[in-house]
């Protein structure tokens, strides 16, 4: 296909050898398959503030820290040079939050560097080498749906243990391959720890991914993930091999959610020794 214009110097500087083609145009960027040597990759193309239909954007930038003063007053009279700088800490977001999950152990795409607006990273295939569908495109099985939701709930406290909050989280933000679900979209994710919403947003995550996966197995509708994180977190008590039972409060004696947590324990369990072997192969 034609090169389109946003990303003509990433050819020119053979960093993309082909624009294979347009693979979706998003609130906030439009996606390209791209061939770069022999591998296929996707290219995110963000895109400008004005034509970006992301709501309560500021909400989301709160405090994300900027360290220059110069930036900082700039981007705080709203010039064109502050612009332009809160476009770059909106982009370069994504990347950080992408990496620091990562290394968390979290599910996402591996990224290869983001150059004038441009996000170069995996492409998130099937074995077959398909492009891997939204979560919300895939039909499950009850017994799918329970331990995906168990890996989900998994993959969201790892990202607050590392300090993020997705923000945005919902079956159009997860795809799924045949090893099961990886996060992407992340450049509204939040710093739990100064964002005085990310509360609110972990546990509409949360929400989301429980309601989903609830049309499947209706049984883990009654959970509160969401709050149950958020306390041990508080309370500094979350860490990457805290057991969570989806209870909260008052809820113990909840027989829908009891009838599932041995199976999400050993889901969760199995998840943490399939890290484990993966680090282990890279050392």
């Amino acid at each position: 296909m034609k090169v389109p214009k946003r990303l003509r110097p990433l050819v020119e500087d053979g960093l993309i050898d082909e624009v294979l083609s347009r693979l979706m145009s998003g609130k906030e960027a439009d996606i390209f398959i791209v061939r770069c040597g022999d591998i296929i990759r996707c290219a995110k193309v963000y895109k400008d503030a004005v034509k970006r239909s992301f709501k309560n954007a500021a909400q989301y930038q709160e405090g994300r820290k900027v360290r220059n003063g110069r930036r900082a007053r700039a981007m705080e009279k709203n010039s064109a040079y502050g612009r332009k700088q809160q476009e770059e800490i909106w982009q370069n977001a994504e990347v950080d939050a992408l990496s620091r999950l990562h290394q968390a152990g979290v599910r996402v795409p591996e990224t290869f560097g983001c150059i004038d607006g441009v996000l170069l990273m995996e492409l998130v295939t099937d074995d077959e080498g398909d492009v891997a569908p939204r979560l919300g495109e895939v039909v499950l099985t009850e017994e799918q749906a329970l331990e995906d939701h168990a890996v989900m709930m998994y993959y969201v406290m790892l990202m607050l243990c590392a300090g993020i909050v997705h923000g945005d989280l919902s079956e159009f933000n997860v795809l799924v391959d045949d090893y099961g679900p990886v996060i992407i979209d992340l450049p509204q994710a939040v710093d739990a720890s100064a964002n005085n919403s990310a509360r609110a947003m972990l546990l509409r995550d949360v929400n989301n991914m429980t309601r989903y996966y609830g049309e499947y197995a209706p049984q883990i509708l009654a959970s509160r993930y969401g709050e149950e994180m958020w306390a041990l977190y508080e309370e500094g008590e979350l860490k990457p091999d805290t057991e969570l039972t989806g209870l909260y409060a008052g809820d113990a004696d909840s027989a829908d959610v009891d009838s599932v947590m041995d199976e999400i324990k050993a889901v969760m369990q199995e998840e943490r020794e399939r890290l484990e072997r993966m680090e282990a192969e890279e050392a």
